[in-house]
């Protein structure tokens, strides 16, 4: 099987050193396809890889050939069986009339919950969306979406030995949709240090929020890159999770990055269906489902019960089962359609 991963303009490289969720999974899904024995492209202009590691780049874009240009000429004599992409190129006017004249299949995982595809973007055949959650599925039900849980990776992630920490961890990015804040109450209510890992999105929010990130129990400790990161999530005791009431998570990465480290996630949760659902079970973690009409700090309460019951996990089981469900090649196998 001939497969192309195409990049998309990102101010993130492909693969990424820290945060880029997408651009991780892009990354996991090379990976693991080439890890299933395809041959493998990788099509852009951002892709940052070794040659000499037996990838091959091709830089250029769909949406930027002209039509019965010799460039997308060449690619059509390819013979790619299957393309990869970003949710957006599907229905991006330009990339979809250069991906019909190649003549190969298109796949791809949906990863922001308020995107509109025109009618007919997806056929569940040779144009295929695939979405985390329930919650998504039945967001975007008229595309006919398949189950799927996303993989992400970075260069220098690995797959050491799970080991029992002892901290409490927040990984992401710092804004209100992610909602750390209810995290440091949680971690407050138990006495407990919390670090909190990430880029600041909205420095509005942190001001709003002060007091509680500039809370002695609290450590802002920026943005964790290539193989400090990995350290990160291995050397946490709980990662803990949490998202705003009204926002829908679409393709989480730290859910699966935590648990292939062996590293048990207590959550937050505001209704039943999410990515915590599809992600967690009782062997992996732990679910705090608050009520979205109570405030943040009875939220944290019931996350800072959460929190405990993770604790009790052991490492390595939690890193057996994460490194199955959040495997890349079976990811991979899942998007091309193979067993």
């Amino acid at each position: 099987m001939r497969v192309a991963i195409c990049d998309f303009p990102s101010r993130y490289g492909f693969p990424p050193p820290g945060y880029g969720g997408i651009e991780r999974w892009l990354w996991a899904v090379a990976v693991g396809a080439r890890r299933a024995g395809a041959d493998v492209r990788l099509l852009g202009t951002q892709w940052n890889v070794d040659a000499d590691d037996g990838w091959n780049v091709l830089p250029v874009r769909l949406q930027d050939l002209s039509p019965g240009s010799a460039e997308l000429a060449a690619i059509r004599a390819q013979r790619y069986d299957l393309m990869i992409t970003i949710h957006k190129y599907p229905s991006d006017p330009a990339w979809r009339r250069a991906w019909e004249s190649v003549g190969c299949d298109v796949a791809t995982f949906q990863h922001a919950s308020v995107y509109h595809h025109p009618a007919g973007t997806f056929d569940g055949g040779r144009s295929r969306l695939y979405c985390y959650s329930q919650e998504m599925r039945e967001v975007f039900a008229e595309h006919g979406p398949a189950l799927e849980l996303a993989v992400h990776l970075g260069r220098e992630d690995g797959d050491g030995p799970a080991t029992d920490g002892e901290d409490l961890v927040w990984i992401g990015r710092i804004d209100a949709d992610k909602a750390p804040h209810i995290a440091v109450a949680a971690a407050g209510a138990l006495g407990r240090r919390i670090r909190l890992y990430g880029p600041v999105f909205d420095d509005d929010y942190v001001e709003r929020h002060r007091d509680a990130f500039s809370a002695p129990h609290v450590e802002l400790m920026g943005e964790a890159v290539g193989r400090r990161r990995d350290a990160v999530f291995r050397e946490a005791g709980v990662i803990v999770y949490t998202y705003a009431r009204d926002y829908v998570e679409a393709g989480v990465a730290t859910l699966g990055e935590s648990l292939r480290a062996g590293t048990p996630v207590a959550a937050l949760a505001w209704r039943r269906g999410t990515c915590v659902d599809a992600a967690l079970c009782g062997a992996t973690g732990a679910v705090a489902l608050a009520d979205p009409d109570a405030d943040d700090a009875a939220a944290a309460l019931r996350l800072a019960e959460a929190i405990e019951r993770a604790g009790a996990l052991r490492a390595a089981d939690v890193g057996e089962l994460g490194r199955q469900r959040f495997d890349p090649e079976r990811h991979f196998r899942r998007l091309a359609g193979l067993r």
